[in-house]
């Protein structure tokens, strides 16, 4: 597992890429264990019935895992913070962002385990923090620390998986955390809630997942993203219809639940962790549109800053709207 990671992290930090062989109608995606709508119809196969492709899902526990194996060619499509999507582009990795997940509140947080004497932020100075490595949590952990006025230096910050994380936990390894579900319910259940990337965002570093795709893909088969793109601007159109549908003993609760590993139970609070944009809103220059002008390419070009500045990414390019295309919402938005 440790050689994994390793491999992981060298392929995100020196970004080797392959170019991959085409494979009409096929698509490798990976995806994580986040809840959000789309693991709906991806429990359903609605996927495979719109793209006309067979979809091979692979499923990753973070965006450094899922940048290195985009890098490598191994997977066409995948699911990432706005985090690891920032030091991939600042790395010229050639994929495009093709659909703005949501945006990042309370589904991720920073919990102190009890009994490990953490009363406060300066508290943390000295003890263990788990984090996975230039994930969104990563990020917001880093911006957390800065905000408080706290040297990094100054904490002890592990790179641990989510799973290992909860292991790490239960076993009294590691005094904080900062993560996501379903690791993030496990370690509440004997942990206080610090901060959360809400209150971050509020502090001015905002995260948010997203969907990306290699771009050599995206040419030889747009007809697959396109139909990605309108079933997965379906399933969060659905939610954002009647979000009280999604209750806790409702069908779609007992998919996500089953895609990734959440207590059913737990589901619809977690959806409202996230702010869900639109499809129709997706190409506005508030995400996808609007060029190096729009909210997406200088939300990436402002985490790249971030990043350098805590030593994590060497440069920083001078316009990111080479890696966000608004051409497939445009299109699954007209097609509807």
């Amino acid at each position: 597992m440790r050689l994994r990671q390793a491999l992981a992290a060298a392929a995100l930090l020196g970004l080797t890429v392959a170019a991959g062989p085409a494979r009409a109608e096929t698509a490798t995606i990976a995806y994580q264990t986040v809840v959000e709508p789309s693991k709906v119809p991806q429990a359903r196969g609605e996927y495979e019935k719109a793209t006309g492709a067979k979809i091979d899902w692979r499923k990753f526990d973070s965006g450094a895992e899922v940048v290195a194996a985009i890098a490598s060619g191994a997977v066409d499509i995948g699911y990432l913070g706005s985090s690891p999507l920032a030091a991939a582009a600042s790395r010229e990795l050639p994929v495009e962002t093709f659909y703005i997940a949501g945006l990042i509140g309370e589904s991720e947080a920073l919990v102190v385990r009890n009994g490990a004497g953490i009363r406060g932020p300066q508290d943390l100075i000295g003890k263990k923090v788990a984090v996975p490595f230039v994930s969104t949590t990563h990020y917001s952990l880093l911006a957390a620390l800065k905000h408080w006025g706290i040297d990094p230096r100054k904490v002890e910050i592990l790179n641990l998986r989510p799973p290992e994380i909860a292991a790490a936990w239960a076993r009294g390894d590691i005094d904080a955390a900062y993560v996501w579900d379903p690791a993030l319910g496990k370690i509440k259940e004997t942990g206080t809630v610090l901060t959360t990337s809400a209150e971050v965002a509020r502090w001015g570093a905002p995260t948010f997942d997203a969907w990306i795709v290699r771009k050599d893909f995206a040419k030889k088969h747009p007809a697959i993203v396109e139909g990605f793109t309108r079933v997965t601007g379906k399933a969060y159109a659905d939610y954002l219809k009647d979000p009280a549908a999604w209750g806790a003993k409702s069908p779609e609760a007992a998919e996500i639940a089953r895609i990734t590993g959440a207590r059913q139970d737990e589901v619809p609070a977690l959806l409202r962790g996230y702010e869900f944009p639109t499809l129709a809103g997706q190409a506005s220059a508030s995400f996808l549109g609007g060029g190096a002008a729009g909210g997406t390419a200088k939300a990436i070009a402002e985490t790249s800053a971030f990043l350098k500045e805590q030593g994590k990414i060497d440069r920083v390019l001078p316009d990111y709207a080479p890696y966000v295309t608004p051409v497939f919402v445009e299109k699954a938005a007209a097609g509807h």
